[in-house]
């Protein structure tokens, strides 16, 4: 990535999970306000394929005309963390950052086969700087099973009160606590240098980091 690319405004590349984001959904509502937030078309939304939706994601971000911010819900978070375990040491340097939001547990025993597809869930260092956004009450993951996994993908960990599986169910509308985050991710600009020794680019958070949003 050169030094024009870095000085662009990143563009927030929505990734949603099962089912799509709906018009109630936060993704839906940020991608219809703002200006840098553009949905990517994983396809199979009601039956995914892993591979399928790996694919999109990479030629959503190889597409990008200079930084990416990644910005995913639920199943969509495993589909980016598969995507950036497969590629590994080749991620593209203009990903800069991600917001990975209620991710499910798909090792669970009682985990829904469709959402199985995607176990188990990968444990490495993600190579840019990250957020992972949890709630005391999501249905799909316990919020400590998710800090736990945040503190192994190298990411801040913020947990909300109550705010269930963070979806259009929880009644966040444009979600103003979620954009701040994002904001954060957004000002952050990791030098175009090579990876450290932990496999995340200089400026990402050490995994543990802790925020807690009671709502």
């Amino acid at each position: 990535m050169t030094d024009g690319e870095l000085s662009l405004s990143p563009l927030c590349l929505i990734v949603p999970g099962l089912g799509n984001s709906g018009s109630g959904h936060w993704q839906t509502i940020w991608e219809q306000q703002r200006h840098d937030c553009l949905r990517v078309q994983l396809g199979m939304w009601d039956d995914p394929v892993r591979n399928v939706w790996i694919s999109r994601i990479d030629q959503a971000v190889r597409a990008a005309q200079g930084p990416v911010v990644v910005v995913a819900h639920s199943l969509g978070c495993h589909a980016v963390l598969w995507w950036t375990r497969l590629l590994g040491d080749s991620v593209p340097g203009n990903v800069v950052g991600a917001m990975l939001v209620a991710p499910p547990d798909v090792d669970r025993d009682d985990a829904l086969p469709v959402i199985r597809r995607f176990a188990p869930a990968p444990q490495a260092i993600l190579p840019f700087p990250a957020i992972v956004v949890a709630s005391t009450d999501d249905p799909y993951c316990e919020a400590d099973r998710t800090e736990e996994l945040a503190a192994r993908w190298g990411a801040e960990f913020v947990l909300l009160e109550g705010e269930g599986h963070i979806n259009a169910a929880s009644g966040l509308a444009d979600w103003r606590d979620g954009q701040d985050l994002l904001e954060g991710l957004l000002d952050a600009r990791p030098r175009p240098s090579t990876q450290t020794k932990a496999g995340g680019r200089p400026g990402a958070p050490r995994g543990g980091e802790v925020r807690r949003i009671w709502g």
